[in-house]
This record gives structure tokens, C-alpha cells and sequence, in this order.
């Protein structure tokens, strides 16, 4: 029926609009406690007594904990490469000896309602000897820096990723190119802060959770272990969740606790954290330093890359183990070809909130810096960045490509694809040529406009697996449960779309219940762009075996042949489409009818056994990876040093796109998530460890007067060969090389391109580039003859 490729409305969004969605901060219950968190204010210290006396004589106050009262296992890697033992790195429910940011849970307290909660919390004394602070991830490995843990070094691991002969490459180059890259530190800000709620059944000796997403079944897992319970146990129950971006969802101390303090009091317990706690206590990302090189031929032609990265982690290792670290240098090598490349990053912790992921991960920061090398090396040489590009992009007949790299315990095949097509496309569909003309006539004209171009790799559909189960009820109501979850991407709209064409339905018919523990006891969840490629695809196989099941049982109550049928419109009949439309005499029954029946199966007892529907589990070892390309004009003030992006272009391959519109709508947003990274976002810390950045005044967001139109162009010209549906993930391609882009149309403005090489490019800095250029042209203007 076509639903699949059609641009129809969300069906998530009346709700939504309508301010009739149900959130986790919704959730109420009789009886209900309230949970808020005492947090460290200090940077690094020993942990000394910890007086809750005051607050227990608070009228209210139900309970005090500190890491002294509660024993439970320390938050779990839940995705690593294995660089060893991480145990001693793990952050603890509660702080127990030493406190190693400002933000680090030291305490809780339950009281009967939210106010009160946080009057008790403020009336827990706690001593704290400081100790000096690590906040650079080179300091923190120099000889003498303070050691956060006792006896295990600041630098937890050295990660290496490589292939050729990166040092022939170099020895006999034309061309070396070495730019220093810098990163700052930022994190998701979801417009709805995370929310719990836990119930306790003492008859049942269960827990039900509101407010889980991103990865229900693995923290179920977690807060069984922690709880000491079967994970069948503990349910996690769907609210609608407003964008997780990857910090959400994870699982963090305040998980374990809401839980633990519902089972020890036996009453519900709630927590919602405001902002000032979201932004020291969810994962932070990003904070990398770059030294990257390029080794090319006289012609431009990319010979090698080698790069050496510092991560700055944070204080602990959490659920994302080395996952970021590890993605950045097995993705750096992007669409290009080369015949060499060495990539090593060094991990450290330091006295900040620990990291895990940020949409893109990895491939935000290290395209940042391969493509401010390669505009670097087009000057240098004399090239156009966009020539220099062209000659270096792996071409169609150079795919699929084996970079002898392995990525989230996979290896990296690219492929279907063409690079350069998609360049050329992007070029003509955004009319790019003539915003280089326009803003070379405007410096021409003494204003600072330039153009970035910036070409990038993504990767999607990581496995190992997903499933999802398809019931058909009397009624001809379509019932869809997956393991992944809904947070604001569209995933109810995909799925109904997807079961729509397979059994010959509206999608107004399916409901999708995505994320729930209860109606589906097993999943992965919904990360790394994986919800339509691998949560899709199960949900297709169990379409089609619904499908399948369908066309058996009418066969029997029509009496026909299973394969004389078709389905279509609700319903199994013995004509096409077609034919009942040119007279033929049609026998049909519809999908509720025929489940029905299932269910009346004493009286049919020659119907298959069960009720319409299926469980399916798609499976897939190795990621797709789509691939795209960013343009942008931008305008610096002189004055000001503020920055105006005038122009905005994703170009992005795709596969296949199940929804062009939710397809567009998530490269729009993170294109405008990747702007707010390149010039507004910093979680900057003083040097006592001080973050800087405590509240939405300090860490600056894009606004609408800030949002430039973001135009795209969705490609559907290379399905992926390893999902049914032909498709790849589009959740992260809109981020990843937005910081690049506009970094090189700044340098392009400013005529300076060895710079800038930091995001994000803050008005402070553009004043300094633009005094450092006039210096630069003043130079030139005073040797040039006469």
C-alpha cells in the first residue's frame, strides 16, 4: 500500500501537540516519598563525616542515606572494547573514602514531598578535606599530577588503531600538514530532565520503574543485580520522554537509588532532577585534544593520517566504558582514501562529571579534526577545499572497503555507496558555488563572510540484535512491541509504517509500545542509530510472519489455496486487488476476524495453534554506514565577534528512508545540536574544578534567532544489503560534521587556515582570529614590492 517512503505525519504528534503526552515526571503514586540528592561542591577531597542528625529532626525527613549505609555493586560498563580490567575506575552509587567531582552523589534523603526533600538535604553536614584538582587529560598523566585513585594511575588506558605503513607514508610525502584540534567539553540538554519513579510490592516481592529509556532491559539487569532480585522481577514501564540524545537513559546512581530507597521503605519514591543538577550529573562528552597530521603527494593526493588524542573522561568510568575513545579513532579515516593511518588516543580521568556519549560520538570530534587538516592542506598546497576533497574520496568501485578496523566489537566494512556522487549533488542542490562568489565579493567589500565544507562518515545499525512481536486482536487493532524505546525520534510513526504495508493496514491501526519490560521481556534498546535499521527490520520479519499466519488460517476458513490469497485493506481475500475492482467474485476475511477465530479454537480445531501474531528477533554482526556532507556560509561581527550562520546544507545517504520527513527532521535538529557545539556550548570549569557552566545562562543554547534554515537533501540511491529494509540510520548524521563546517567557513572569513582549531568558536576567540588575521595582513602587506 506504499506507507513505507511516504512523508505522513507522525502519529505520535497529537498527543504531544494536544499537551496530553504522559511523562515520567507524570507519574504518581499513593503514598509517594520524594528522593533529592546531596551532591559533593568540591572538586577532589577526602570524605569525612557525614552528619544527617539535622536532617532526620526535620519534620517529613523519612530517611537519610550515605555511602556508609548502603551496599550495592558500582554502575556497570555496558558497552566497551576490552582494554582490560575498568573495576577500579567504576563510579559508586554513593561516594564512599574520596569525593572526585562537584556533582558526585555523597548522600540522599526521602522526604514526604519535594520541598522538604531539598530543606533536609540542605541541613547534611558534610567534611571535606580538598585535595588539588585534575582538569586537563595531559595534566592528569604528567609525573606529580594528583592521583584520583590509590594505586591505579590517571591515564586508564591507551587505545591504538591502524593499518599500512604510516611511516613510509610520511618519509616520503611531498607535503606534511599537522594541525592541533581542540574540542571543548559539552552534553545533551533534552528539553525534559530525567524523571523516576520505583514501586515496591512486598506480596509480590517485586519493583516497577517509570521513566527508563534508551536501554529499559539493561538497566533492569542492572537494578536486579543491585537489588539482589530476579530480573523478572523488576519491570520498566514506557512514559514518552522528551529527547535523550545519549546521555538519557543510561544508567546512573540515582537509578539504583530510587529503587534500592522504594524497596528499603517500602512506598513509592520519586526523583526529578532540575537543571542545575542535569548539567554536573548526567554524562558530559566530547573534551578531546588532537595533534592530527596529513601526509600527501605533490598532486594532493592523501598519503596517511596519524593522529594522537587525550580524552578527557571525567572522573569515573561509566556505562559506556571506552566506547567513545574507541570511535574516535577507528572512525577517523571517514570516506577517504589513504594507504596508511595511525590513530592513538590516551584516556584519563580528571576531577569533572564523567563522559559516555553525545550524538555522534566520536565522529563529531574526529571529523572536526580531519577536515580542519584537510583545509589546512588545501592552502598550503593551493587546492580549493573542495578539490582537495575530490581527490581524495573513496569512489563507488572502491566499495565496499575494509578499513582493517573494528569498531563496537565489529569490523569496519564500508558500504554501498559514492562519495564523490554525493558531493557533487550537494554542491548543485545548495547552489554552494555561488555562496563562495557571493562571499568572496563580500570580503571584497570589507565584510567577514565566508564558506566550510566538510564531507563525513557515520555509522549505524549496531546488533548484535533486536526483537519485536506483532499481535492482531478481534477487533483488527495491530499491536507492536519492541525493544527499543521512544524518545522524540519517531520511532512509533516508522514502525506503524513499516507493519502497515506488510499486512495491508493504516498505520492509524498500529500501535507501537516501544521500551516496555512488561510487554516484552527481552531487547537492546535504542542507541546508536539502530531503532529503525535493526528494531525495524525485527518488526518487519514479524509482520510478515503475522502475515504469513494470516493467508494459513484463511486459507482454511475460505477454503482455498494459501497461495490464491492476498492481503490487502485489513483483509485476506481470494481475488487481488485488481480483480475484485474488475467483477470477480471475491470470498475475503478480515485480520480481526481471523484472530478471532484463533481464539475460538475448541470450535476450529483445524486452525493453526495460537493467536495472530508473532515474535521475531532480527540479527545482524556488522553496522552500516551512511555518509553525507555539510555546507555553510557564515558572517563573523567584527565588533561583537559574534557569528551568524546566513546558510545551512545536509546532504546525507540514507539507503532507504522509511519516513523521508522524520528523516529530514533529524538531520535538521542535530545539524542544529552540531551549531550550538561549534560556537555556543562549553562546560568550561575554573581551576578548582568549579564548573563555570551551572545553569542555562552560562551554557548557552542555540535559540530561533540563533537557528539558521537548514536545508537538506535525502538521498535514497545505495539501500544497505544487511536489513530487509535496505536502510541506515539517520538519527546522527545531522551533528557529526557541523563543527567542521562552520570552523572552516570562519577560517575561510578570516583568511586565516591554520585556524580557528577550538570549538566552540566563542566570541572571545573570533575577536583574537580577527586580530591575529590583520596581524597576518599587515605582514604581508608590508614585504609585498613597492
Amino acid at each position: 500500500m506504499g506507507y513505507v517512503g511516504s512523508r505522513m505525519r507522525r502519529l505520535e504528534d497529537p498527543r504531544l501537540l494536544a499537551g496530553v503526552g504522559h511523562f515520567a515526571d507524570d507519574e504518581e503514586r499513593p503514598g509517594q516519598l520524594w528522593m533529592r540528592v546531596v551532591r559533593s561542591p568540591v572538586a577532589h577531597a577526602v570524605l569525612g563525616a557525614v552528619d544527617v542528625g539535622d536532617a532526620l529532626k526535620l519534620s517529613g525527613v523519612r530517611t537519610v542515606l550515605t555511602g556508609a549505609d548502603i551496599s550495592v555493586p558500582p554502575i556497570p560498563v555496558r558497552v566497551s572494547p576490552d582494554p582490560g580490567d575498568l573495576s577500579a575506575y567504576l563510579q559508586p552509587v554513593l561516594a564512599r573514602g574520596h569525593v572526585r567531582y562537584v556533582g558526585e552523589p555523597v548522600a540522599v534523603v526521602v522526604a514526604d514531598d519535594p520541598y522538604l526533600a531539598e530543606d533536609g538535604a540542605d541541613l547534611v553536614a558534610v567534611d571535606y578535606a580538598e585535595l588539588a584538582p585534575v582538569r586537563d587529560a595531559r595534566a592528569a598523566c604528567s609525573p606529580g599530577a594528583p592521583q584520583l585513585f590509590c594505586r591505579q594511575p590517571n591515564k586508564v588506558a591507551t587505545l591504538t588503531a591502524s593499518f599500512g605503513d604510516v611511516a613510509a607514508a610520511f618519509r616520503t610525502a611531498a607535503h606534511v600538514v599537522e594541525v592541533d584540534a581542540v574540542i571543548g567539553r559539552q552534553t545533551a540538554v533534552p528539553i525534559e530532565p530525567r524523571s523516576l519513579l520505583a514501586q515496591w510490592d512486598e506480596a509480590r516481592q517485586s519493583l516497577d520503574v517509570w521513566g527508563a529509556t534508551k536501554v529499559p532491559h539493561f538497566n533492569r539487569h542492572a537494578i536486579a543485580k543491585a537489588l539482589g532480585i530476579p530480573p523478572s522481577r523488576v519491570q520498566m514501564h514506557r512514559c514518552d520522554a522528551g529527547g535523550g540524545f545519549g546521555v538519557r537513559g543510561e544508567l546512573y546512581p540515582e537509578d539504583i537509588l530510587v529503587a534500592y530507597l522504594a524497596r528499603l521503605l517500602g512506598r513509592p519514591v520519586k526523583w526529578t532532577e532540575d537543571r542545575a543538577e542535569h548539567l554536573v550529573a548526567v554524562n558530559h562528552s566530547r573534551d578531546q585534544a588532537h595533534r592530527i597530521a596529513g601526509a600527501f603527494d605533490s598532486r594532493g593526493r592523501l598519503l596517511a593520517i596519524r593522529d594522537e588524542i587525550w580524552h578527557d573522561n571525567g572522573a569515573y568510568i561509566r556505562t559506556h566504558g571506552l566506547t567513545v575513545p574507541e570511535l574516535t579513532v577507528s572512525m577517523l579515516p571517514g570516506p577517504y582514501r589513504m594507504a596508511g593511518f595511525e590513530a592513538t588516543v590516551h584516556v584519563a580521568v580528571t576531577n569533572k562529571t564523567p563522559c559516555g556519549t553525545y550524538r555522534a560520538p566520536g565522529r563529531y570530534e574526529g571529523t572536526f579534526a580531519r577536515e580542519r587538516m584537510l583545509d589546512v592542506a588545501a592552502a598550503k598546497l593551493g587546492i580549493d577545499p573542495v578539490e582537495v576533497r575530490r581527490r581524495n574520496l573513496l569512489g563507488p568501485g572502491e566499495l565496499p572497503c575494509d578499513r582493517s578496523l573494528r569498531a563496537l566489537g565489529t569490523d569496519i566494512i564500508l558500504d554501498e555507496g559514492d562519495y564523490p556522487e554525493l558531493l557533487e549533488r550537494a554542491l548543485t542542490a545548495s547552489g554552494y558555488r555561488s555562496w563562495a562568489r557571493e562571499a568572496r565579493a563580500h570580503r571584497r567589500a570589507g565584510r567577514l563572510v565566508g564558506t566550510g565544507v566538510a564531507v563525513f562518515l557515520e555509522k549505524s545499525g549496531l546488533g548484535p540484535y533486536e526483537v519485536a512481536e506483532v499481535q492482531v486482536d478481534a477487533s483488527g487493532g495491530i499491536h507492536v512491541t519492541v525493544g527499543g524505546t521512544s524518545f522524540g525520534q519517531g520511532i512509533e510513526t516508522v514502525l506503524a509504517q513499516i507493519v502497515a504495508d506488510a499486512l495491508g493496514v493504516c498505520p492509524g491501526q498500529v500501535s507501537v509500545i516501544a521500551g516496555d519490560t512488561e510487554m516484552l521481556d527481552d531487547g537492546v534498546g535504542s542507541w546508536a542509530s539502530r531503532s529503525t535499521v535493526v528494531g525495524g527490520s525485527a518488526v518487519l520479519r514479524a509482520a510478515e510472519a503475522t502475515g504469513a499466519l494470516a493467508r494459513q488460517s484463511a486459507a482454511v476458513l475460505l477454503d482455498a489455496d494459501p497461495a490464491d490469497l492476498y492481503l490487502a485493506h485489513g483483509r485476506v481475500t481470494t481475488a487481488s486487488p485488481g480483480q475484485a475492482e474488475s467483477g470477480h467474485v471475491v470470498a475475503s476475511v478480515t485480520l480481526g476476524e481471523i484472530a478471532a477465530a484463533l481464539a475460538d479454537r475448541p470450535v476450529r480445531a483445524d486452525l493453526p495453534r495460537g493467536p495472530l501474531g508473532a515474535r521475531r528477533e532480527f540479527t545482524v554482526d556488522h553496522m552500516t554506514y551512511p555518509y553525507g556532507v555539510h555546507l555553510a556560509q557564515v558572517e563573523l561581527d567584527p565588533g561583537t565577534g559574534g557569528i551568524e550562520v546566513l546558510r545551512y546544507f545536509v546532504a546525507y545517504e540514507v539507503g532507504r528512508a522509511i519516513n523521508p520527513a522524520t528523516v529530514e527532521g533529524q538531520l535538521v535538529g542535530g545539524a542544529l545540536q552540531g551549531i550550538g557545539g561549534a560556537l555556543f556550548e562549553e562546560l568550561a570549569y575554573s581551576p578548582e574544578g568549579q564548573p563555570l557552566a551551572a545553569s542555562l545562562i552560562d551554557y548557552l543554547l542555540p535559540s530561533a534567532r540563533e537557528a539558521p534554515e537548514v536545508v537538506t537533501l535525502v538521498t535514497e540511491d545505495h539501500p544497505s544489503a544487511s536489513n530487509p529494509l535496505g536502510a541506515k540510520g539517520a538519527g546522527e548524521g545531522g551533528i557529526t560534521a557541523a563543527g567542521a563546517a562552520i570552523a572552516n567557513a570562519v577560517s575561510d572569513a578570516v583568511g586565516t587556515p591554520g585556524a580557528p582549531t577550538r570549538l566552540p568558536i566563542t566570541p572571545e576567540r573570533v575577536c583574537q582570529l580577527i586580530v591575529a588575521s590583520s596581524g597576518v595582513s599587515a605582514a604581508r602587506q608590508a614585504v609585498r614590492p613597492g
